[in-house]
């Protein structure tokens, strides 16, 4: 049986998660997206914009460093399932790698500084206030897949 068909009444995608993503501070990012095509941009809490990475973007030679010489951006990724999993995150400003890339290793826990995608989105001015963490204070949860972002996008 594939997926989560032999759960009755569950649905994969709430067992699954999975992201491939650009963030960075919403008046950034829409700047730099503006002169590639087939970029959708999703709006996040805390001011910060997701720009998911579709095969049209990845082919579109999107390069980071020269993107954040406008402003810090950082490159996340997590597939999870059932709760195991791996993310990473990759933050660059001024046209330099500041942080990773940074990966969790499936079934450790994080570090106290938290997950990657929470460092990384700590880099770019996000706090995690009353929230568990910076990833949950953002909104990355709001959506399960990248794909799901797309729909978010405008």
């Amino acid at each position: 049986m594939d997926g989560a068909a032999w759960l009755p009444g569950i649905d994969e995608n709430t067992l699954m998660y999975r992201l491939q993503a650009v963030i960075a501070a919403e008046p950034v990012l829409r700047t730099l997206a503006d002169g590639v095509e087939h970029v959708l941009l999703a709006p996040l809490d805390q001011g910060l914009a997701l720009l998911p990475i579709t095969d049209a973007v990845a082919g579109s030679g999107l390069l980071l460093g020269d993107w954040s010489m406008q402003g810090a951006v950082a490159y996340v990724e997590a597939d999870y399932w059932g709760g195991a999993g791996t993310q990473s995150a990759q933050v660059w400003s001024g046209g330099h790698m500041v942080f990773g890339p940074l990966s969790s290793v499936e079934g450790e826990p994080f570090p106290p500084e938290g997950s990657p995608i929470s460092q990384a989105l700590r880099l770019l001015g996000a706090g995690k206030g009353d929230f568990y963490d910076e990833f949950d204070a953002v909104g990355l949860g709001r959506h399960r897949d990248t794909d799901r972002w797309l729909s978010a996008a405008d």
